[in-house]
């Protein structure tokens, strides 16, 4: 069955399960899945049941698709994403977002949990992405799907303009401090050497996760705007580095993602 016709048919399912009219979709990333508890949730669907959808394998990540009301405003949000290191293919990475697309969501706003290059930077603070660097593949390789975008789709801005000034306001209006910079994304799933550290730093890499550049390189190609955010959860200073276990990464986002949700729930209500 080729792509289109799945993400088609995945879309007919959900539509058919009562999600009608989504305008707003959000990626939860690592850590990041608390924000469902402000949504005024109307349905909820897990990825298991809906057709040719992907299984999220990664323990603290959910794997539901959520319908309901943030900040007024009908969103659909995957309380779980899928990552290259799991073993997908960069299509079945992104497959959610082109059923977003085709569901009718205008906006997409994606998290994630990302390490701090930048040393001005601390864990616990939040980043937006202003640009990335994407040393992962993309889901546009092979032949080009025309339904969905254009052969060789423009990268000049890949995080919408108007959606990171409606950020910056909202994270003023609530004293919320908010970096901006570049991500770069990386294949994972081990974390960085400090030399490897260096040279991420030295390409111009604020932060650094293993997510996110796949479904904004696809948003991209079928013109969805984008907002994208990181939760800093520990500190890449790679002339000083230090262990990290990743429950002490959960940790972390789990208490700044308070600070995302005020943010993601302002953008939403001003969109």
């Amino acid at each position: 069955m080729n792509e289109l016709k799945k993400i088609k048919e995945s879309a007919d399912y959900i539509k058919n399960a009562g999600f009608s009219e989504g305008t707003i979709g959000i990626i939860l990333g690592t850590g990041l899945g608390n924000l469902v508890t402000k949504i005024e949730i109307e349905k909820e669907l897990s990825y298991t049941d809906i057709p040719h959808f992907p299984e999220s394998t990664v323990e603290f990540h959910s794997g539901k698709l959520i319908y309901g009301k943030l900040g007024g405003k009908q969103v659909i949000a995957m309380q779980g994403r899928f990552h290259y290191y799991e073993g997908y293919t960069m299509n079945e990475i992104v497959f959610p977002v082109r059923v977003m697309k085709m569901l009718g969501i205008t906006n997409l706003l994606v998290s994630n949990a990302a390490g701090a290059i930048n040393t001005s930077f601390k864990k616990g603070e939040l980043m937006l992405i202003t640009d990335h660097i994407n040393l992962q593949s993309n889901a546009l390789i092979g032949a080009n799907i025309p339904e969905l975008g254009t052969r060789f789709p423009d990268m000049s801005e890949p995080y919408s303009k108007k959606l990171n000034h409606i950020s910056r306001k909202i994270a003023e209006t609530n004293q919320i401090k908010l970096h901006e910079g570049t991500y770069v994304s990386v294949q994972g799933p081990m974390l960085e050497t400090a030399a490897e550290y260096r040279y991420l730093d030295r390409i111009g890499a604020d932060a650094v996760g293993m997510s996110t550049t796949p479904e904004v390189i696809a948003a991209n190609h079928m013109g969805l705007p984008v907002l994208a955010i990181s939760v800093l959860t520990d500190e890449c200073d790679y002339n000083n580095l230090k262990p990290v276990d990743i429950s002490e990464i959960i940790a972390v986002a789990g208490k700044a993602e308070k600070k995302l949700s005020v943010l993601f729930e302002g953008i939403v209500a001003s969109i």
